[in-house]
């Protein structure tokens, strides 16, 4: 699913009005609707009405959204409709022609700088969302065996990347999911989201568990801490892994809020040890714990950042994710079908219970494709390996009572087979004896 969060906002407003964004299409309208008006309405009134004066806003409305040429086309004909008398739009004098040729004339100079102005705002923007895709390019719908979709809004106006960060990448044995918040928010912390973000990658394809892959960030951002004098780096994160060979998941949390597992209409909150935040040497610390969670079939793993969970209403009552949630789907069941519906409903849930977040927002369904057999599979196995055990150890009770058998058996047979062979020495020895006799 493409990151919703990452492309441009739909609440920018009246951007225009800054110069944030090219005027709007409807600022096209203004102006010719304003000459056809005001003619027809001239015409139709007695010469004592003169509104002729409103034609000298005409090429100013065009300036606003017109290029010079179509600008300097309006004013003309403003011009021609006051001096030529056949038109019998009133009399201006000559000194207030005069003044709405400049009023027209100054009207192109403007247009011609706003079209260059807004040919320059356009390259600004794109070059300016390329090197911020660079840092966080579309999420694939699927990555794996996991469907995934995330919605990333950043709190600072007109920009598309902040402090928050979020990818799901395939290493060799697993898929790998991270959502992570680093100190600060805005343009000031895109660079060390950009470090995360590529230590990040580089770990999923090295690291043999999460916990390596945890390491790995917690040292890109003690290195990077310790090449600036007094700097402080440190960030939180959930790690999300699901092996290929297996329908569970591993989570490990750096300081980070805990993933809800969606079964249906249950939701809970993973139950995951808290390990420290990144950037603070977790490796000689205290290494991160993993918890594993067996999954079925329809599970949805939710991992969002603190700008959803802070969100807060006018009377600053934080937003109740847990209560909303269910009631999101209580409504409608068929969102935990389509991830990127389900982040579209939270943010637009939050957004009306909170009217405005000011913090970066960061929130990541995960859907992973469980097999409807694989429990049936999983148990039939362990009952097999049961039976199996027990077979082994009634083979095993079995020889060993052969064994004991035969050892009682030779134990006992040695010795009477030892008794008759000396009573037969002693028959041999007295049978001589007995033949000499006469």
């Amino acid at each position: 699913m493409f990151r919703a969060a990452a492309g441009r906002r739909k609440d920018e407003g009246h951007g225009w009005l800054r110069g944030a964004t090219p005027p709007p299409s409807w600022l096209r309208w203004p102006a010719p609707l304003l000459l056809v008006v005001i003619c027809v309405v001239q015409l139709a009134t007695p010469e004592s009405v003169d509104l002729t004066f409103l034609l000298a806003a005409v090429p100013p409305l065009a300036g606003l959204s017109y290029g010079p040429g179509a600008t300097a086309l309006y004013g003309a004909s403003v011009v021609l409709l006051l001096a030529l008398p056949d038109f019998g739009l009133g009399h201006p004098g000559q000194s207030d022609l005069l003044t709405v040729a400049f009023v027209a004339l100054l009207s192109v100079v403007i247009s011609w700088v706003r079209v260059r102005r807004d040919a320059q705002l356009v390259t600004v923007r794109t070059v300016a969302e390329a090197a911020q895709f660079a840092v966080l390019p579309p999420l694939a719908a699927r990555v794996g065996r996991v469907r995934c979709a995330g919605l990333y809004r950043a709190a600072q106006h007109e920009t598309l990347v902040g402090g928050d960060l979020f990818d799901v990448r395939k290493g060799p044995r697993s898929v790998v999911a991270v959502v992570g918040d680093v100190q600060g928010h805005g343009l000031a912390a895109v660079g060390t989201v950009a470090a995360l973000i590529g230590a990040f990658r580089e770990a999923v394809l090295d690291s043999a568990d999460l916990a390596g892959v945890a390491e790995r960030l917690d040292r890109r951002l003690v290195v990077d801490a310790a090449e600036e004098e007094h700097a402080e780096l440190f960030a939180t994160a959930v790690l999300l892994e699901f092996p290929d060979d297996s329908d569970v998941v591993h989570v490990i949390s750096c300081g980070h809020p805990p993933p809800l597992l969606l079964c249906g209409r249950d939701i809970s909150e993973l139950s995951v040890f808290a390990g420290p935040p990144l950037g603070l040497g977790i490796a000689g610390l205290a290494p991160p714990e993993p918890r594993t969670v067996r999954l079925h079939p329809g599970d949805l793993l939710l991992a969002l950042s603190d700008g959803v969970l802070e969100a807060r209403d006018a009377s600053g009552t934080f937003y109740p994710l847990a209560d909303r949630l269910a009631a999101l789907i209580k409504a409608d069941g068929a969102v935990l079908d389509a991830p990127a519906e389900l982040t579209r409903r939270i943010w637009e849930d939050v957004v009306r219970f909170a009217g405005s977040i000011r913090d970066d927002a960061t929130m990541l369904v995960l859907a992973p494709e469980v097999e409807p057999g694989a429990e049936v599979d999983h148990a039939a196995h362990e009952a097999g390996s049961v039976q199996e055990g027990h077979a082994v150890q009634e083979a095993g009770s079995v020889q060993e009572g052969h064994a004991v058998q035969e050892a009682d058996s030779t134990q006992e047979g040695h010795p009477a087979h030892e008794v008759h062979s000396a009573h037969e020495a002693d028959s041999e020895r007295e049978a001589p004896s007995a033949r000499e006799r006469p």
